[in-house]
């Protein structure tokens, strides 16, 4: 199977694009991180401006995620990952005139304010595991259903507008 680009899509790919839901690689990646945490706890770092920065990236990536969402139910489009075919509109307004995937840049947020609390430096490899995972496997799907169903319009607002920031 062709995918993006000419390159060969195996079995594998395919059975994982679009099917396990942002939210639960997000938990995956916050298990991972804590994981590394706890297994080389000597390596903490710490500082009175963690604890401050643990919430304010929590609350970004709550009211990115919330806003983001909100623009999506006023286009009335679905924000179901698994099925970007449904998608009626490509949202350009609202946190999307920043960001093509706010709702991932959110979550990514969240796992960023985990960090901060597991106070660890390699618990960063659960957030690069999560951006991995979520530009193969979720993005790059979607932007292919939407390349393909908005054409010329949806390349200008990648043009436009970066992937994540």
């Amino acid at each position: 199977m062709l995918g993006e680009g000419g390159l060969v899509l195996d079995k594998f790919t395919v059975t994982l694009e679009c099917k396990v839901p942002p939210p639960m690689v997000a938990l995956v990646a916050a298990a991972v991180s804590w994981a590394l945490a706890r297994w080389t706890s000597a390596w903490t770092v710490g500082g009175t401006w963690l604890p401050v920065a643990s919430w304010c990236l929590a609350g970004a990536g709550v009211g990115i995620g919330l806003w983001s969402l909100w623009y999506f139910r006023r286009a009335g489009t679905t924000f179901d990952p698994h099925v970007p075919q449904r998608t009626r509109v490509f949202v350009e307004a609202g946190p999307y005139r920043y960001s093509r995937n706010p709702m991932y840049l959110g979550l990514a947020c969240l796992l960023l304010a985990w960090c901060a609390r597991l106070a660890h430096p390699l618990a960063l490899v659960g957030v690069a595991l999560f951006v991995a995972y979520i530009s193969r496997f979720q993005i790059a799907p979607e932007e292919r259903v939407l390349r393909e169903k908005f054409g010329e319009a949806y390349l200008r607002y990648c043009a436009r507008v970066r992937r994540w920031l």
